[in-house]
């Protein structure tokens, strides 16, 4: 008789998602990594990236468990002084304040890491997701506050700093800098799809480092999962509805992988009557208009957050045939129709 699986259940709204977690232990019968001896389950939770973070690991005992989490809570906080925008004094903020056109700055390894992840996904969506976006970004957060939607010019401008092929690289050094339009136009780059990704890559990492390879992460709704719970063949994750307050309507048994997740659920606004998502099209400069939920499969977390905002700004259709082409890459969009049907997509077998 096959063990209950872990159930892990979550909602997933926007860039900054609602959590609705229920972690179900399967079995009385806990096996180790490497041999008999018993391993336990432990939660920890926190916040980083002003996004809360839930940690569930087996380890053998408390100590070894908590020095884990620990250091994987160490490795969010130390990614968001790189990556962070908000923060004036990041290695990212510092970079875009003082870039001249041709100039290279060699940077971190994780800055350089996350910028070329970045760039790969720009190219591979055609500019669906753009980490240079970051003017487009802080003009439609004003628009989402104001109610009110930008001037048409000040959009077309705005527009003038978005390009990815504005981000120069030279290997040698480890150096990156800015186009000759891109210092000119004040290009702002903005990694927050798939910052968070990629720091839930580092903490799933930094645990098995440390022996803990039995692991979740869930960052803010995104999350990533190390080897299975003892006795378990993976980590069973629901997939909620898109309708607000129905159950999960699907279920995924995975592991050593990532989910990130999309859409327009909660964090939107209506401006004379139209309905716009915080997800903003690098194209348009406006925020999108479908309702849609967006779920990724991806082999890290990284790839699915990047992927999940590329397929929101695609739409379903162009989502999944991109999706179908890359390995270990499965989506699920839903989308609710005006007559208030949801309409279902993807290449995750039903």
């Amino acid at each position: 008789m096959a063990s209950k699986l872990p159930i892990l259940t979550f909602s997933l709204f926007l860039g900054s998602f609602l959590l609705f977690f229920s972690l179900i232990q399967g079995g009385n019968v806990l096996e180790a990594q490497n041999g008999p001896s018993e391993l336990k389950r432990f939660e920890f939770q926190g916040v980083e990236m002003a996004v809360p973070i839930r940690i569930v690991l087996y380890a053998p005992d408390e100590e070894t468990a908590k020095r884990a989490s620990d250091a994987a809570l160490g490795r969010f906080r130390d990614l968001n002084a790189r990556l962070s925008d908000y923060d004036e004094n990041s290695e990212i903020r510092q970079f875009c304040d003082k870039a001249f056109p041709g100039e290279f700055v060699c940077v971190g390894e994780d800055l350089w890491t996350v910028l070329q992840l970045a760039v790969h996904h720009a190219e591979l969506s055609e500019g669906a997701f753009d980490p240079t976006v970051g003017q487009v970004v802080r003009l439609w957060r004003h628009a989402r506050k104001s109610r009110r939607l930008p001037p048409e010019k000040r959009i077309r401008e705005t527009l003038q700093t978005v390009g990815w092929e504005n981000i120069l690289f030279d290997p040698e050094k480890q150096a990156i800098a800015l186009s000759e339009h891109g210092a000119k136009y004040n290009v702002r780059l903005d990694l927050g799809g798939i910052a968070k990704g990629y720091a839930i890559d580092e903490a799933l990492e930094t645990m098995r480092i440390l022996g803990v390879s039995r692991a979740l992460v869930d960052a803010g709704g995104d999350v990533g999962v190390g080897d299975p719970p003892p006795g378990t063949d993976g980590w069973k994750i629901g997939v909620a509805s898109i309708r607000e307050g129905e159950g999960p309507t699907e279920f995924w048994t995975l592991s050593n992988c990532g989910v990130a997740n999309s859409g327009d659920m909660y964090q939107y606004v209506e401006i004379g009557g139209k309905r716009y998502s915080h997800i903003v099209d690098p194209k348009t400069g406006l925020g999108l208009t479908d309702r849609l939920s967006v779920s990724v499969i991806a082999p890290t977390a990284a790839n699915a957050d990047a992927l999940a905002s590329a397929f929101s700004v695609l739409g379903p259709e162009k989502a999944v045939r991109l999706a179908e082409t890359l390995e270990g890459v499965q989506t699920l969009i839903h989308r609710l129709a005006e007559d208030g049907n949801v309409q279902r997509f993807g290449n995750v077998a039903e």
